[in-house]
């Protein structure tokens, strides 16, 4: 369910990161990656937005310019941390940026590489509360059980490493970690991906549990439709490096306005055997970020491609309330969607 009358948490805008092409014997730059190109972005408080798109598309580049992990190229990243008071992270120095981290923590894709081996599990969900000082020894300690049992895990994990937990148990151990500061959003980046099916359903509905009991706002970052049908409030769909859809889950699975939407969908599995399903396939590859292509990035392989869309960039557009997309045609095309 969305939250319109909810504020923004985050607000991400113009954000681009490029990464530089450089070749001969002085490195002399040729060009540029661009894997996020512009993109505006708004979590409001409390919700879960679900950013999806194919793999390579910049999702995950996306998420860790907004923690700062990696310095973006230009743009603005304001984050709520004081009633109405948005403060732009890019303009935070060094200490200033340490003392803000506490607010915005990350679930990392691989539950195997996340967790340092060498260290024992309180050590690992301890690790952002010592950090930040939040707390005496004895503080941090209950504080670190708290958090295992509520992820359901048993108290007597907390002197085991790593390696002997499976990989849903680790999933559940970074969730404690990132809730451990109380932060105001959570980027969490394909956290069930790597995971068998039925242990991705019980880590999807321990983050949808933990979201009703704290309000958490939550940018989830999948390629997987049903998964973010299944946790979102709203959806982006992004293109490389851009944002070419965004809306309700249920109005974007039911009305795609985005030809690149409508094949994503397309792909969704309906778990109904009398129901014949006509997967999209997409011609050719997804465009290069080094070198794109003119007007509309998705030209090349849509099926609704007119001469327009060759040589115009199509503008960002309400084509219904709520429901925005970058494209030419967008509320003109007949598009299928799914039943969400």
């Amino acid at each position: 369910m969305a939250l319109p009358d909810r504020k923004p948490m985050l607000q991400v805008e113009g954000i681009k990161k490029y990464f530089p092409i450089e070749k001969g014997l002085f490195r002399r730059v040729v060009g540029q990656v661009k894997a996020v190109d512009d993109v505006e972005l708004e979590v409001r408080q409390g919700e879960t937005l679900g950013l999806v798109g194919e793999s390579g598309c910049g999702k995950t580049t996306l998420g860790r310019c907004i923690v700062r992990a990696i310095e973006p190229t230009e743009g603005r990243i304001l984050l709520r941390l004081d009633g109405d008071r948005m403060t732009d992270l890019l303009q935070l120095g060094k200490q200033d940026l340490r003392a803000q981290r506490r607010h915005m923590q990350m679930i990392f894709q691989d539950p195997y590489s996340s967790l340092d081996p060498r260290k024992t599990i309180l050590d690992i969900v301890a690790q952002p509360l010592r950090a930040n000082r939040m707390g005496s020894p004895s503080e941090i300690e209950d504080r670190v059980r708290d958090l295992v049992e509520l992820v359901g895990l048993n108290v007597e994990s907390l002197i085991r490493y790593p390696h002997a937990f499976s990989g849903g148990q680790r999933q559940r151990i970074g969730i404690a970690r990132a809730l451990a500061t109380n932060p105001r959003i959570v980027i969490a980046d394909e956290p069930v991906s790597a995971l068998d099916v039925s242990v991705q359903a019980q880590i999807l509905n321990l983050l949808q549990d933990l979201q009703a009991e704290f309000d958490l706002t939550m940018l989830f970052i999948a390629h997987d439709l049903s998964v973010v049908e299944h946790v979102s409030d709203r959806v982006a769909v992004m293109y490389v490096g851009k944002i070419v859809e965004t809306a309700e889950t249920e109005e974007l699975y039911l009305h795609p306005l985005h030809p690149y939407t409508e094949a994503l969908l397309s792909a969704v599995s309906v778990p109904d055997p009398d129901i014949g399903q006509d997967h999209m396939i997409l011609p050719g590859e997804a465009a290069n970020p080094a070198d794109l292509p003119s007007g509309c990035y998705f030209h090349p392989r849509c099926r609704y491609a007119e001469d327009r869309c060759r040589t115009e960039t199509p503008a960002w557009t309400e084509a219904r309330p709520g429901h925005f997309a970058r494209c030419h045609f967008a509320g003109e095309l007949e598009l299928t969607g799914v039943d969400a």
